[in-house]
């Protein structure tokens, strides 16, 4: 499907590594320019490299103040920001007992206030031109939120109410704000941990992975692990649906048991 991305830009944040690189390839295959940015200049390099002609990236950590507008700056030098995405974010298992103030205050502040400047400066943008769409990477832990890590389905929980927010400022725009919600994500990260359990149980990966979909995720449809590219593939299509607006799009194999 043409998406008539040909020429248009979008930045994503966190889009060195992980889904958000994922989603920055989709839309480089659509014919858009990508900014990415990430937390190291060797994570950013590789990732323009991987991107090709017409790529930029930016390291910078968005938790620092003014960190935000100097990738917004940026990304405008290059051109206008057509969509964005919102795709930093960290993934930890913590039980609750162990989880501290400061922990909690550090995961709202790279899950969700990452997201929160960066649109704050990004829409109000989109919103002068009258066009432009922005997607924030939630998680199925949002609806789906799991006892072993309640601070993740909390901040991603978060984003869902922040987005549908946004999206009401958008009134009679061409401007869009949505969320997706991946599930249980083939990244490299994920695998780090699943590696790190097969190595403590003395057991493959696979078998981790196996196990994790008869014990924790049964719900699940498909029954695998999501490509990063399959996920990025459903980014693209929220992002430039221009019918698509104020929703909160599910692309987590069917583990939520629900109809909407």
């Amino acid at each position: 499907m043409d998406y008539g991305l040909n020429g248009k830009h979008v930045l994503v944040t966190g889009g060195a590594t992980g889904i958000g690189l994922a989603v920055a390839e989709a839309f480089v295959g659509e014919g858009a320019r990508a900014t990415v940015s990430g937390l190291s200049e060797a994570e950013v390099n590789t990732a323009v490299m991987q991107l090709g002609k017409g790529a930029q990236g930016m390291a910078c950590d968005l938790t620092v103040a003014g960190e935000d507008k100097r990738l917004a700056d940026f990304a405008a030098d290059a051109a206008p920001v057509d969509f964005l995405i919102n795709s930093v974010g960290i993934f930890e298992v913590r039980p609750f007992f162990e989880t501290r103030d400061e922990d909690w205050f550090r995961f709202f502040d790279v899950n969700v206030m990452t997201g929160v400047r960066m649109s704050r400066l990004i829409l109000k943008s989109m919103l002068e031109r009258g066009e432009g769409s922005i997607v924030f990477i939630s998680s199925e832990s949002a609806v789906k939120p799991q006892a072993w890590m309640p601070h993740y389905g909390a901040m991603k929980a978060c984003l869902l109410g922040v987005s549908r927010a946004l999206s009401e400022l958008t009134r009679g725009t061409q401007v869009r704000v949505n969320t997706i919600l991946p599930g249980p994500t083939d990244t490299t990260a994920v695998r780090r941990y699943h590696e790190e359990i097969a190595r403590e149980k003395g057991i493959t990966r696979e078998q981790v992975v196996s196990d994790y979909f008869d014990e924790t995720e049964p719900t699940s449809l498909i029954r695998r692990m999501i490509a990063p590219a399959e996920v990025a593939a459903s980014v693209v299509h929220l992002a430039a649906s221009p019918a698509l607006n104020g929703m909160a799009m599910r692309a987590e194999g069917g583990t939520i048991r629900a109809i909407l």
